[in-house]
């Protein structure tokens, strides 16, 4: 049985390794992601009922349905959810993937990645940027005014610019911003200005008038997360090609819904394996602590389940100064992540480790078996909605989440 696993894991891994994501192009949530509709809200993590949902989330989800016209204001919102009228679910059990609340709903423009090895496409929302954002629970006018244009004005323009470039290769993109410093979660500062340098000939050619191609440029300029959305797509599509392997026990979807932390496997089908989210341990900006700070959330932990972000921690040593720690800590904290994985990615060679791939694959027995849980690099949302970020830290999930998987496994393989 143990050479059956071990031969699944290693299909897993090689689906892994062949992938090869192409940002393609920009579309309307409604009209690209699949099963979408005009009253579904997509969500960041597993499963959740409104009830249960933490502050970001919960504002996020108002300003949403008020972005979408279906409410005018926080109280009308709130009825609407209250009496049915709208539905949510995971960006995960549509393809999708978001930052933090991670909110899509249907008529905003999301990035469309697909993993040309296998055919298959993932989506993600496009990056407000730092501050106050929809993505931390904000729907205040202002928040409302930037959602709009990025919806006219950016996602549009990128579009067009996708088109004439004939797509951006992500895992390209990915390998050379590990080359540059970045590790791909936390720290995208390398690779957004990458991004932003290749559009921008093509963006000279989308036909807008030069004030609105100097906010366009500018909103490459300013964000160093502009990269992070259509990274994690990139890592989304690269996974969701190495699900539904027979009695593999490789970790296929980490995610956070700002309450619960849940794993899925690709030989478990789609079963969540959850518990509870923790708050992450860092640094805050002045005027913030760990009072502040909302338990762990986001889908942005697609990135470390494709074996970057805290996996790659090694390439990233001024990541420290962000989330904590010393530059020998990133180190260590990437060598202690091949104690958890299958394999090695080469195409994301580290720098510090003599181009060493990146550990990839999390195998939910080595996890239990090691007592070692997957490391990730996050920001720290305030457990209130709309007041933004407040610091950036490291985190783990719950080590419930893999016993229960292998358990499940144990119970699939008549154990």
């Amino acid at each position: 049985m143990g050479q059956s696993i071990n031969a699944a894991n290693q299909e897993v891994l090689e689906r892994i390794l062949a992938a090869t994501p192409v940002l393609v192009g920009v579309g309307r949530a409604l009209d690209v992601i699949p099963g979408m509709q005009s009253t579904l809200i997509l969500h960041a993590g597993p499963p959740i009922t409104w009830d249960r949902m933490s502050g970001p989330l919960r504002g996020a989800v108002i300003g949403g349905l008020i972005f979408e016209g279906l409410a005018r204001d926080e109280a009308g919102a709130v009825r609407l959810v209250e009496r049915g009228s709208v539905r949510f679910a995971p960006c995960h059990h549509h393809g999708a993937v978001g930052p933090m609340a991670g909110v899509t709903t249907a008529s905003m423009q999301v990035y469309i990645v697909e993993n040309r090895a296998f055919g298959n496409r993932a989506f993600s929302n496009l990056n407000e940027g730092y501050g106050k954002v929809l993505r931390y629970g904000a729907y205040s006018e202002d928040v409302l005014v930037r959602l709009r244009w990025m919806n006219e004005t950016l996602g549009p323009a990128v579009g067009a610019a996708l088109e004439r470039a004939g797509g951006v290769d992500m895992k390209t993109l990915i390998a050379r911003q590990l080359t540059m410093g970045d590790e791909g979660h936390n720290r995208n500062v390398a690779g957004s200005a990458t991004f932003g340098r290749l559009l921008a000939p093509h963006l000279a050619h989308a036909g807008l008038a030069p004030e609105a191609l100097e906010q366009v440029l500018r909103y490459f300029a300013d964000n160093d997360l502009a990269a992070l959305n259509p990274v994690m797509a990139a890592c989304k599509a690269t996974m969701d090609a190495a699900h539904d392997v027979p009695g593999s026990m490789v970790v296929t979807c980490m995610a956070r819904n700002g309450t619960d932390f849940g794993i899925r496997v690709s030989g478990l089908g789609d079963r969540w394996f959850s518990g509870p989210a923790e708050v992450p341990v860092g640094l805050f900006f002045p005027g913030f602590a760990a009072d502040d700070a909302n338990p762990d959330i986001g889908d942005s932990t697609i990135t470390e389940t494709a074996g970057i972000g805290a996996f790659a921690m090694a390439a990233a040593p001024a990541i420290v100064k962000f989330v904590g720690g010393t530059p020998r800590e990133a180190l260590e904290g990437t060598l202690e992540m091949y104690e958890i994985t299958v394999g090695e990615n080469p195409a994301f060679g580290l720098p510090p480790l003599d181009f060493r791939g990146t550990p990839t694959g999390i195998d939910i027995r080595k996890v239990v078996r090691t007592g070692i849980t997957p490391r990730v690099n996050t920001g720290i949302a305030h457990k209130k909605p709309g007041v933004g970020q407040v610091g950036a830290g490291l985190v783990r999930p719950p080590m419930a989440c893999f016993e229960q998987a292998v358990e499940a496994m144990a119970a699939a393989l008549g154990r």
